[in-house]
């Protein structure tokens, strides 16, 4: 076969291999890449989602930058996501270690932990909504936590979780952590069945302890994997947004307010599509900005 039958045959083999990614394609451009370029480019327009489009240039990042409620809603986002930093995925850590032992049931545990991930924000939402309801009916509260306090003994821990200031933001991070454990969990716990046992028997000939086994194995091992964990925690908590709406079912005010319900009120109350396409080109940057420091940060602990 000369090499023009060659070229020919490569050309026929590579436009067939196209093909079969051609559907995949297509979706993701029209779905994807057409979105993503149509909001950078209303962001640049002051339009009310319809009728005419007025470009306005800069304007709707120049009063994003001096908007108090949008950096408001950042740092909400940010406390809920410390809150998953911390508390879920130590408690994912925890339970990941707890069934990576030989216990009793644990196969059973893994489903049980798995659970929350899979029920729908919605339900989830509506479903902690009803526990933490402040109410009262005849002569009884509404809500079983309130409930429980109370026919517990305990009438001065009642509380109106949603409605104070002070515990709203708190309530949501740590439903939100409960709901979102069971991923790091099973990531975590994957990555630990993945050490070779035979250095904790190393370990253990050479007169280590658990808590130097821990510290000097299943740590510095685990911490590739617990980088992937907290990526996806960063990105999950900063874009948390059904279960908020589910769960202050009143209206969003101000002290439960995130990026996401910001950019959706800025649709739906003022109809100001523009500025929230602004505002989502901003919020998707940082994220991405964030996403590559932590990629770097589990590029570098992979090699050392």
């Amino acid at each position: 076969m000369d090499s023009k039958a060659k070229a020919v045959s490569i050309l026929k083999n590579n436009f067939q291999n196209f093909l079969f990614v051609l559907p995949a394609l297509s979706i993701f451009c029209v779905f994807y890449i057409y979105p993503f370029y149509k909001m950078i480019n209303l962001s640049f327009y002051d339009w009310r989602g319809i009728g005419p489009m007025n470009f306005i240039g800069l304007h709707n990042y120049k009063e994003l930058l001096g908007d108090h409620l949008w950096w408001n809603s950042m740092l909400h986002a940010g406390y809920i996501t410390l809150i998953a930093l911390t508390f879920q995925n130590a408690l994912a850590f925890a339970l990941a270690l707890a069934c990576d032992r030989e216990i009793r049931m644990k196969r059973f545990y893994r489903v049980v932990f798995f659970i929350p991930p899979v029920l729908s924000e919605i339900v989830v939402g509506l479903i902690w909504n009803w526990i933490l309801n402040p109410g009262m009916q005849n002569g009884q509260y509404i809500g079983f936590l309130n409930h429980l306090l109370f026919a517990s003994g305990f009438p001065q821990l009642v509380h109106n979780w949603l409605g104070d200031p002070k515990t709203a933001l708190t309530t949501i991070a740590i439903v939100h952590s409960w709901k979102g454990f069971g991923w790091g969990f099973i990531i975590l716990l994957a990555g630990l069945q993945t050490i070779d046992k035979q250095l904790y028997e190393a370990a253990k000939v050479d007169g280590a302890g658990a808590r130097k086994t821990f510290t000097h194995v299943t740590l510095p091992l685990m911490w590739p994997v617990m980088l992937v964990v907290m990526i996806l925690t960063i990105l999950g908590s900063m874009q948390v947004f059904i279960l908020i709406v589910a769960m202050v079912n009143e209206g969003l005010v101000n002290h439960t307010d995130v990026p996401v319900t910001c950019i959706f009120s800025a649709m739906e109350n003022t109809n100001r599509f523009g500025y929230a396409c602004a505002q989502a080109v901003i919020f998707g940057f940082m994220l991405v900005c964030i996403s590559f420091i932590m990629k770097r940060l589990s590029d570098r602990a992979k090699q050392g």
